[in-house]
Parts: structure tokens; sequence; C-alpha cells
């Protein structure tokens, strides 16, 4: 059965979602803030569809948060949220990869997961291109849904604990002198220390001095983990 009628039927004829920014909280016991819960981000303006999928989400025991348009989301959404985007690409004003677009130019990097019942290559690429992380097109079974939450859930985590590893890493760099910071750039280049004093017109043992300083910084142990931190904290890593 697909999520667009198994799990609205389980919630009784009686049910009437609640319009707009609609918000399903989890089942969960633990006590967390909204801004450490993940969240799994609906926009679509198809309110079955909205609330099927915040209904299989709050069934995973994920929080959720409905959204009838793209303007709706991006007005609502607060900055650097946990969770992921779940999207459908047809929708009144904004598309779903309109949308995407707006975040990408916004340098948020929500996991996204895109949703149409007009699939075709060129869409399908596009979307890809330009970062979902999924493709799923209507109507989709429940477990297709549930594997790629999970899966962008996870990978909002990693990305998450790679920036706050380079931040720490860019935090460990300035916390260094101009000249341990041009010794550190030339250990990392490969240079030895006769070669560094002699580009620097220092002395060996304030090279030799500096060098302590720099892996103490640096809490770095080898020259070659020198060079691996310095890689991770370069914005291109």
């Amino acid at each position: 059965m697909s999520v667009s009628n198994d799990y609205t039927s389980r919630l009784g004829s009686s049910w009437r979602p609640r319009s707009q920014a609609t918000v399903w909280n989890s089942h969960r016991r633990e006590k967390t803030t909204m801004a450490d819960e993940p969240t799994v981000f609906v926009v679509d303006d198809d309110e079955l569809m909205r609330t099927s999928i915040c209904a299989l989400a709050a069934s995973m025991g994920i929080r959720a948060e409905a959204f009838c348009s793209a303007e709706e989301f991006l007005e609502n959404y607060p900055d650097d949220r946990q969770g992921c985007l779940v999207t459908d690409v047809r929708m009144l004003g904004m598309s779903g990869l309109e949308l995407q677009d707006k975040l990408c130019e916004l340098d948020v990097h929500l996991p996204i997961i895109v949703m149409t019942a007009y699939a075709n290559i060129p869409l399908t690429v596009r979307a890809m291109q330009g970062g979902a992380l999924t493709f799923l097109e209507k109507p989709f079974e429940d477990n297709e849904l549930w594997d790629a939450i999970r899966k962008a859930l996870a990978k909002d985590a990693q990305q998450r604990a790679t920036h706050e590893h380079r931040r720490e890493l860019c935090r460990r760099i300035e916390g260094l002198t101009p000249t341990q910071r041009e010794v550190m750039d030339l250990i990392v280049a490969g240079e030895s220390n006769k070669q560094i004093a002699k580009e620097l017109d220092l002395g060996i043992r304030t090279v030799e001095s500096r060098r302590r300083e720099v892996f103490e910084q640096m809490q770095a142990e080898s020259v070659a983990e020198l060079v691996r931190l310095a890689i991770e904290a370069s914005p291109e890593s």
C-alpha cells in the first residue's frame, strides 16, 4: 500500500488535519529541546500527502513539521535545525526544485527527498544535480520513504559532525600566533627545521620551539596527523 493511503486510513474518518505548519511530535520519552531533535520538514500543497508523511514519521518516532508551500517553509524554518526536507516538485508558487535552489543559495544543507507524480529523466537529473539525496515517484511504498528518511537523517548527522569538527580545527588554527602559523604551513608543506629556519630567518632552536607549540595547539602527535588536520580544516575538504 502506498504512503498516500496507508497511514491516513488508520487515523479514522473523524480526524481532521490542522492547517499549515502542522507539527507532529514524536512519542519519545527522553527530554530534548526542539533544536536538538531531528525533524522531518514536509513541504507539499497536497494536504493528504502532508498528513500521510507526517504520520509515517511519527510512527518512526521522529518529529515532523508540515508546510503547504515552499514560501511558508522558508518563512518559518529556523536557522540550522537538524533533520531533512521532503518536498514535492509541482506546487502552487515556488516549485520543489526552486526551493532546493533557494536553500543552496541560503547555504542551508538539509538533505532533501524530492517527490513527484510526473517523473522524467531531465527532472530527476536536475534534482540530483541540485543536491537531492533521493528522488521518489508517487505513489511510493511506505518502506521507500522510511528508508529515504533514515538515510537523510543519518547524512544530516554526519554533515553536522564534520562541520563541527572543522570548526574546532579552525578554532585551534586561529589560536596560533602569526609565527606559529608560518611554521605550521611550512611543516605541512614538507619542509625540514633547517629549511624553515632559513626561510623565516630564525634560529633552529626557535623553530623547534615553535614546532612544539604548533603540535601542542593543534593536538597532533605526528607530522602526518598535522597534515591531515590541516586538510580537514580546509573548506574544500
